[in-house]
């Protein structure tokens, strides 16, 4: 994506030295002002004003006056310490005026502009230690940041012969990534990918996450079977996993045209669009366990080879998704919102999910989400009667891929 900037025509219009410094003073006096308008404590301000004018018109002005230290302490959550001190002069100078004007006694007004001091400095301190503590999150944000996009590497439109879009809901309101994992790599044996959900949340997982995702782009390059790839992965979590922790997922590949290899270990079954419309999930042949808990099981995956042809698309999911429930304790059917909602744009199908889903929940998911869509297009064009372009009209069929549909 290009920036333009426009600079205004080029040249430079030369000006009197004098008027030039006047400008210039001038907006440096500008920008001052700016700066302290838009850091300007309006709401505790008010509430001092408020505080005095309660005390004009009401009368018994040294009953009212404790309420002026109410600004300071208000600023202090809001505003940095110069804000703070503004605010506590402010209150200091109308709460002395007050009470000359009200008549009241020196040595009763003094512990109300003593304790208006107390609060002002207290109030100053702690918004410096506010201040840093937000620079610190600042970042920690930033670190963050980075993580996600060392862990869950964007992925591009377009990955060989296939169109792609992704997803990603982390379930914290502030996180960036979680225990679902995703990628999708060009090899020299065709395009693999793989959609998980680590055991667990927080750390952990993420830590989990990370060692499945760095064994996948690994052993992906290297292994010319796709099941080699799950067996490097299996072996990597026996020696770093504890004995209750796991990971389900599923790994595809495409190497050749026509052909599509998944291995799915515990995980949900993918979404297969036919190019006729269809909807069908892609249950495994022989359930397997989870990654990490083949020693317990004895049970070795088996590689389910699928037709994927041209116009035909693949969506992964975590249970993140097929888990939200609404307010009424009902699952999100995903598999109904994929047929409502899919079209030749995997990206535009993704987001209408996406919000779909979120309205479902009521606006906030309560686990980690991860969508995949793999979009393999026609090469061929349009003929009569076919659908408008970039939209493709899907009906949920009910039952599963089993044998009878591979044949």
């Amino acid at each position: 994506m290009s920036q333009v900037r426009d600079h205004g025509g080029g040249h430079w219009r030369m000006r009197p030295f004098r008027n030039r410094g006047a400008s210039l003073g001038a907006s440096a006096h500008g920008h001052a002002a700016a700066q302290l308008a838009a850091g300007m404590p309006v709401l505790p301000m008010l509430i001092v004003s408020v505080s005095v004018l309660v005390a004009l018109f009401c009368g018994g002005g040294m009953i009212w006056l404790p309420l002026l230290v109410a600004g300071p302490a208000l600023a202090a959550t809001t505003n940095g310490p110069r804000g703070v001190l503004c605010v506590g002069l402010l209150a200091m100078a109308l709460g002395a005026t007050l009470g000359d004007r009200e008549g009241i006694p020196r040595h009763e007004l003094a512990p109300v502009l003593s304790a208006l001091v107390v609060v002002t400095l207290a109030g100053g301190l702690a918004s410096v230690l506010r201040g840093r503590r937000e620079r610190v999150l600042a970042a920690v944000r930033s670190v963050a940041e980075a993580a996600q996009h060392a862990l869950l590497k964007p992925v591009p439109e377009t990955v060989g012969p296939f169109q792609v879009a992704v997803r990603y809901s982390a379930a914290a309101a502030e996180a960036r990534i979680g225990g679902d994992l995703y990628a999708l790599v060009p090899t020299p044996y065709g395009v693999r990918l793989i959609v998980g959900d680590v055991r667990g949340k927080g750390l952990p997982a993420v830590g989990t996450a990370a060692l499945v995702l760095g064994v996948f782009r690994e052993a992906a390059y290297d292994e010319p079977d796709l099941l080699a790839v799950v067996d490097r992965i299996e072996r990597s979590l026996a020696r770093n996993l504890a004995h209750d922790d796991f990971v389900t997922a599923v790994v595809a590949g495409y190497p050749q045209t026509g052909q599509l290899e998944v291995v799915n270990c515990g995980h949900a079954p993918p979404l297969l669009v036919r190019a006729s419309g269809s909807v069908v999930a892609v249950e495994p042949h022989h359930p397997t366990p989870p990654l990490g808990l083949r020693a317990l099981s004895g049970e070795a995956p088996s590689l389910q080879v699928l037709p994927f042809a041209e116009g035909e698309q693949l969506l992964l999911y975590t249970d993140g998704v097929t888990e939200a429930r609404n307010h009424g304790r009902e699952f999100y059917p995903l598999a109904e919102g994929l047929a409502r909602h899919v079209c030749d744009e995997p990206a535009r199908t993704l987001t209408a999910l996406h919000d779909e889903l979120l309205a479902h929940v009521g606006g906030r998911l309560h686990d980690d989400a991860a969508l995949l869509l793999l979009h393999k297009p026609a090469l061929a064009g349009i003929g009569e009667g076919a659908a408008e372009p970039g939209v493709a009209r899907a009906v949920f069929t009910q039952g599963p891929i089993g044998p009878a549909h591979l044949r």
